[in-house]
């Protein structure tokens, strides 16, 4: 009897001990989900300064965006001042008309303030164009004389439409142009800053800033897109690595600086024709797809095969609500809170719904 009470008794210890071990368990393993929570947190979602571009050729519909999107603005670019053939500014007769109009719409609700932006594009007089041509930034940037001119030409237009800034958007430059160009940045910014206007440089993602002398001043906005596009086969116009890579190179950048993220896509044909769509029409011709668009992780963008009327197959790929929120959340991961969007025009309602929830009231 006396044993069978001995072996209860050291049962009863048993159980009590495991108990004990058990309750230490429990606590060691509170604190670590704790420590866990401490070391990772959740990244809060914060707002972002936002701007976007308007173009000339799509005015109306990009002017709709702006009005769905004035809240979550903080300035817009006016896209944009060509070259004539004797290397002066040159506005189509679309931006002369559309300008007046952004304008206005600018101060509907918050206050969005309205950039100048001028791009080395040549209108020849026959009316076409030659797109991002180099020999006019050589002849510009040249000498000293040359730049002031320039300069001057900026100035009288920024004072003959009231601009809040100008934003510079010169590419495919000479590696040999390269010095003479950072001076023209450095010249422009001392006249503009001496009247208070701003002034935004665009980078390409060739741009090579590693071994350049950018001067500070300016404000500096990278272009996180065209890693697929009308140069290459189908894909996304950026995926998350890509953005993380050249936020990280703009680090290198004197100043808060920008990173410019890209809205709509590019349908390629089989037949080698590569023509970009907004987002709008993407989601129409989507309407055709073979199957159900599908979500890259890589890059969140969507895209879908289709054929056209033709039987000829189309690959498209392009960025949404969603995808736009990824890329906007990669940027900030990386310290950028800047952003750009090239551009305003047939954005989707969710996507303009995003856009102001997530800019800056």
């Amino acid at each position: 009897m006396s044993k069978v009470n001995l072996t209860g008794k050291k049962a009863a210890a048993i159980a009590v001990i495991v108990i004990i071990l058990l309750s230490v368990l429990v606590v060691y393993a509170m604190k670590w989900v704790e420590s866990d929570k401490v070391t990772k947190p959740e990244r809060e979602e914060h707002p972002v300064d936002l701007s976007a571009w308007i173009v000339d050729w799509q005015w109306k519909s990009g002017l709709d965006d702006l009005r769905g999107i004035s809240d979550g603005l903080t300035s817009v670019q006016a896209f944009a001042a060509y070259f004539d053939d004797t290397d002066s500014l040159y506005f189509t007769k679309k931006h002369r008309e559309a300008l007046p109009r952004i304008t206005e719409a600018s101060r509907q609700g918050s206050l969005v303030h309205v950039d100048l932006t001028v791009v080395n594009d040549r209108i020849v007089s026959d009316g076409t164009t030659v797109q991002k041509d180099p020999t006019i930034i050589t002849r510009l940037m040249a000498t000293e004389e040359s730049r002031s001119k320039h300069i001057d030409n900026i100035l009288d237009v920024v004072a003959e439409y009231d601009f809040h800034g100008v934003e510079i958007d010169y590419e495919r430059i000479d590696d040999s142009d390269w010095s003479n160009v950072t001076a023209f940045y450095a010249e422009l910014y001392q006249r503009l800053d001496a009247i208070g206007k701003s002034l935004r440089i665009v980078l390409e993602p060739r741009t090579p800033i590693e071994r350049l002398s950018l001067p500070e001043g300016p404000v500096y906005v990278m272009m996180a897109y065209n890693l697929y596009g009308g140069h290459s086969g189908p894909g996304p116009k950026a995926d998350h690595a890509f953005i993380a890579k050249l936020a990280g190179r703009l680090d290198q950048v004197p100043g808060d600086n920008i990173i410019a993220l890209a809205t709509g896509g590019f349908d390629w044909s089989e037949a080698g024709k590569v023509a970009a769509v907004t987002e709008q029409r993407a989601v129409e011709l989507s309407q055709l797809s073979l199957k159900e668009p599908q979500r890259d992780v890589a890059s969140g963008s969507i895209y879908f095969d289709y054929r056209d009327d033709n039987d000829v197959m189309h690959t498209v790929w392009y960025a949404d609500h969603v995808t736009l929120s990824q890329w906007i959340d990669v940027a900030q991961q990386a310290g950028y809170d800047n952003i750009a969007l090239w551009r305003l025009g047939d954005l989707g309602q969710e996507t303009l719904k995003e856009l102001n929830r997530r800019g800056l009231d």
